[in-house]
């Protein structure tokens, strides 16, 4: 069973933010336990084990627990350093690179993917973003149409930045960067390998076919119960104490993560959690998009 040696990840199979994370498992060539959760809250087994966090995806090792893809970048490249997520030349700026594909450019993954998404049938699902983003479906698919010109617009750009032959964004390999741009591309197409790529992007498709040709290493599949075992039966990798602080992530409305504040870095810090149920679990975040506050 995936445990400390083994990743665990929590994700559904249409997120785009866990493709990314499935890339980064296929680019390292690992093993890793697969529980799937729903689209839309609540999350149960997943809540358990954060604290309440319910974004997708969330990794684990054992009992420490990743929010975020750049924490849980971090954590791979840190247990598992090769092949690297980081190569030469770009380095860690493939992070910024990273960085890039959320936000603005995000959004227009999600009116190209989503824009032709109607309400009958996926209520469920317009109601939990518009709860916890403020994303209503009329505002949204008024936005579609300008959504869909800025994401072309990026696309022309990531084929420009192709042009000079390279194989990849950064260089000869794939990094972090690559993965999370062929994740826009894997979205805007609802899972197929290139949405909205026109033939004028001939370099840009076959970059694309080489990212998620990277595939998704070995996914085993495991139960939340199984998953919230392996947190039981774990110790976290860090200890101390500090002070009680609230977590939340900037431009939604998800409940806060409470724990003490028990280890911070340039890139990210960590809340040690007590829970009456799995003992001491460790919850990592990015620095990027994290709301802190005193409980």
């Amino acid at each position: 069973m995936p445990g400390v040696d083994r990743p665990i990840l929590f994700h559904y199979p249409a997120s785009p933010w866990a493709e990314l994370v499935r890339l980064a498992l296929g680019l390292k060539g690992l093993a890793w336990g697969s529980v799937e959760v729903p689209a839309v809250c609540p999350k149960p087994e997943q809540e358990a084990l954060t604290g309440g966090y319910v974004r997708t995806p969330v990794l684990q090792l054992g009992a420490d627990v990743y929010c975020d893809t750049l924490a849980i970048m971090d954590a791979l490249e840190a247990r598992w350093p090769e092949p690297t997520l980081y190569p030469a030349p770009l380095g860690r700026g493939h992070r910024a690179l990273a960085l890039e594909a959320g936000g603005a450019v995000f959004l227009a993954a999600v009116g190209v993917a989503l824009g032709d998404m109607p309400l009958a049938g996926n209520a469920a699902f317009w109601a939990d973003r518009e709860r916890r983003f403020g994303l209503r479906f009329d505002a949204f698919r008024a936005m579609v149409p300008g959504l869909r010109d800025s994401f072309a617009a990026h696309l022309a750009r990531l084929e420009a930045m192709l042009a000079d032959g390279r194989p990849f964004l950064g260089g000869e390999a794939p990094g972090h960067g690559d993965l999370a741009h062929a994740m826009l591309l894997w979205f805007a197409a609802r899972g197929g390998p290139a949405g909205g790529v026109t033939p004028g992007h001939g370099r840009l498709c076959g970059w694309a076919a080489r990212v998620l040709a990277l595939g998704h290493g070995r996914p085993e599949a495991m139960t939340g119960a199984e998953a919230l075992a392996v947190a039981r039966a774990a110790a976290p990798s860090v200890s101390g104490d500090g002070p009680v602080v609230r977590v939340a992530q900037e431009g939604s409305f998800d409940p806060p993560v409470e724990g003490r504040l028990v280890d911070e870095a340039a890139d990210g810090f960590t809340l040690l959690r007590d829970d009456p149920d799995l003992g001491l679990v460790a919850v990592h975040f990015p620095r990027e998009g994290q709301r802190v506050e005193p409980a």
